[in-house]
């Protein structure tokens, strides 16, 4: 009994006739009754009753007939699902971030994917950690995960997207924000607002500043960059943070942002499980989020070979 012995008989059940369905599928009438035959001894009950003019079927075959006609609808509808999983048309994707990255990162390649791709299903989910988003993609519970890059974790492939200059973020009153470049050194004896001290940005500047020789001083910590920067802006601390896209454009309103061209650059990007097993519609997702995250003043995305070879600085955890 196969898949197309059912299909020919459920054709013949609902046209009466041998020889329309030969027509229909373009075969011969004895290759139609074959199908119907193989059933009938498979089952051993007659399906179809012989008229003058026509086929109809028996008691047996109307049961044969409808659950055949269930099940090779269900599957269709399966065959179609899956290609339009295969094709990016549907399915779902789930990604580790957090509120923070989808503003400076996402939220155009959001609704770029959105437009593209209306019928998948995006789902954001927070992790506390580096080691929980790994877990997660390990488990398959995630698909992709916003991290700062670092050393290679295993059963993890990371993958560059753009890496990020440092700034003072300061008032525009104050003494550093007429500064067209600042060095680290010119910071020591500054106090500044600590970012998450759990944070891979927070050890990765720890960690450019130490290739520098110099340690910062801190008086006031925040849970994330955009608190830091509004802090800034309110003239109520000075704060070392990433250039992250959508900052304001320098020289306009109050906050003002002063380069550190000599601080190693926070790489940032896309932790998967393995970039090649990825569905369809994730891999959408992802690549827009390369596509759209680009800033003016920023370096551009990094792809291909190369982006797999960036980012090596002694944490990797989630921004």
């Amino acid at each position: 009994m196969t898949l197309d012995d059912l299909r020919v008989f459920v054709a013949v059940c609902r046209a009466g006739s041998l020889s329309s369905v030969a027509r229909e599928v373009g075969c011969t009438q004895s290759a139609v009754s074959q199908h119907v035959k193989r059933l009938e001894r498979e089952t051993g009950v007659a399906l179809l009753e012989r008229l003058p003019r026509g086929v109809v079927p028996t008691r047996a075959g109307r049961i044969l007939e409808a659950a055949a006609a269930e099940g090779i609808s269900g599957l269709d509808l399966a065959v179609r699902q899956l290609r339009d999983l295969r094709d990016g048309h549907s399915g779902y994707v789930r990604v580790a971030t957090g509120a923070t990255t989808v503003r400076h990162f996402m939220s155009d390649a959001v609704v770029t994917f959105r437009r593209r791709h209306p019928q998948v299903n995006l789902e954001f989910r927070t992790v506390s950690s580096g080691r929980g988003s790994f877990d997660a993609l390990t488990d398959g519970t995630l698909d992709l995960a916003w991290i700062t890059l670092g050393p290679q974790v295993r059963g993890i492939e990371q993958r560059a997207v753009v890496e990020l200059p440092w700034v003072l973020a300061v008032h525009a009153d104050d003494p550093l924000a007429a500064r067209p470049r600042l060095d680290a050194a010119d910071l020591a004896d500054v106090r500044l607002i600590r970012l998450p001290p759990n944070s891979a940005s927070a050890a990765h500047l720890d960690a450019a500043c130490a290739d520098s020789g110099v340690r910062f001083a801190y008086d006031t910590s925040v849970a994330d960059w955009d608190t830091a920067l509004l802090l800034a802006e309110l003239g109520a601390g000075r704060a070392v943070v990433p250039a992250v896209p959508g900052l304001p454009v320098p020289g306009e309103g109050a906050l003002r942002l002063v380069p550190l061209p000599g601080l190693r650059p926070l790489p940032v990007g896309w932790a998967v499980r393995r970039w090649d097993a990825l569905s369809p519609p994730a891999r959408a997702f992802a690549d827009t989020v390369v596509e759209r995250c680009g800033r003016p003043g920023s370096k551009p995305p990094l792809s291909g070979e190369a982006a797999g070879q960036q980012g090596k600085p002694a944490v990797l955890s989630l921004l």
